[in-house]
């Protein structure tokens, strides 16, 4: 198996979800808290470590988190969550190791994306790319992955922009990976989103 070294993934899952109502993440998505689904796919790819960033529903999800038995495992707390995404991603990045060589970027609420997508992205950023992206014809999709030389730009970010600004800044240098698949740019949102975790097409 190759080196899980240097690779790191973020689950970013400190928001309030207030459009959902509160406590989205730990809503019951196909019969289990919905961030599950984010984690374990992290979990899957080959990373050294998945962090997840909580905030607003911690005292909901430590339950949740501590049902998962696995030692890459972490916990970080955004104190600041209520600014916005970018609280999220600081505080992510920040709890970094030194060693680390790139991270890729999940979102809590994005239930369906692939597996072994991760992988792609941190190969492309592994290669030499600053950052990776998917491409979907269905438009703008996640996850996302950076190498450390651009972590200082996603500390900086402040209010609630999130990595999109950054990688945009980059332009031409960003790695594509290309899909099609709907889970790329599936997010709960509201309440009968939770609906769609049996149907292959969210609408």
């Amino acid at each position: 198996m190759m080196s899980r070294a240097g690779r790191h993934a973020l689950v970013l899952a400190a928001g309030a979800g207030r459009r959902f109502g509160g406590n989205k993440l730990s809503a019951l998505w196909g019969g289990e808290p919905l961030v599950l689904a984010a984690l374990r796919t992290a979990l899957a790819a080959r990373v050294e470590r998945v962090t997840v960033v909580t905030g607003a529903q911690a005292p909901a999800l430590d339950p949740v988190l501590s049902t998962i038995d696995d030692p890459r495992l972490r916990r970080v707390v955004a104190l600041d969550w209520n600014e916005g995404l970018a609280a999220s991603l600081r505080a992510g990045v920040a709890s970094l190791p030194g060693d680390t060589q790139g991270a890729v970027i999940f979102l809590g609420d994005m239930p369906l994306i692939p597996a072994g997508l991760a992988d792609q992205l941190l190969d492309a950023v592994a290669g030499g790319a600053p950052a990776a992206r998917v491409r979907s014809p269905r438009g703008p999709a996640h996850p996302v992955a950076f190498a450390a030389a651009v972590f200082p730009d996603l500390v900086a970010l402040v209010g609630d922009r999130g990595a999109r600004s950054v990688m945009d800044g980059l332009g031409e240098a960003v790695a594509c990976v290309d899909s099609d698949a709907p889970g790329v740019v599936f997010d709960v949102d509201l309440p009968s989103d939770l609906d769609k975790a049996t149907i292959d097409e969210p609408t």
